[in-house]
């Protein structure tokens, strides 16, 4: 499945590494934004599939919110930050999280995980280098 991918990241050279990394596994980046006001410009606009977040943008913290605009959206996303430490134990409603640094191996390996959950594909192993949000059990 070609996924319609928005990144959200402050560090260009980062943003630019994993466009790459995305258009090699077979997706389509539509849009990279830097601060929460143009993400969320941008997540009105286009009709993604999925995002990529990072917590800390060009104007704080506030990967999170955009999360949670997201999520608000019903547009699956995971946090890719330096610190997974400052996500919400909520996950903000993210699928998940990459540490940075992470490899191209690890980045390829999630993006298929993802790529299968997405299109409904069942006997998903979660690759090691996806943090996933606790699941509480009632």
């Amino acid at each position: 499945m070609n996924l319609r991918i928005i990144i959200v990241e402050d560090e260009a050279l980062l943003a630019l590494e994993l466009e790459s990394e995305v258009e090699a596994a077979g997706h389509t980046v539509i849009g990279v934004a830097a601060d929460s006001a143009s993400a969320m410009t941008l997540i009105e606009k286009e009709s993604a599939d999925f995002a990529f977040v990072d917590i800390h943008l060009l104007d704080g913290p506030t990967g999170v919110d955009v999360g949670r605009f997201l999520a608000s959206k019903d547009i699956p996303y995971v946090f890719v930050s330096g610190n997974v430490k400052r996500i919400p134990p909520d996950f903000a409603g993210a699928v998940g999280a990459i540490e940075k640094p992470y490899t191209v191996n690890g980045l390829q390996n999630a993006l298929e995980y993802l790529d299968a959950m997405i299109s409904g594909k069942d006997a998903l192993i979660v690759p090691p280098n996806l943090i996933m949000p606790a699941t509480t059990t009632p």
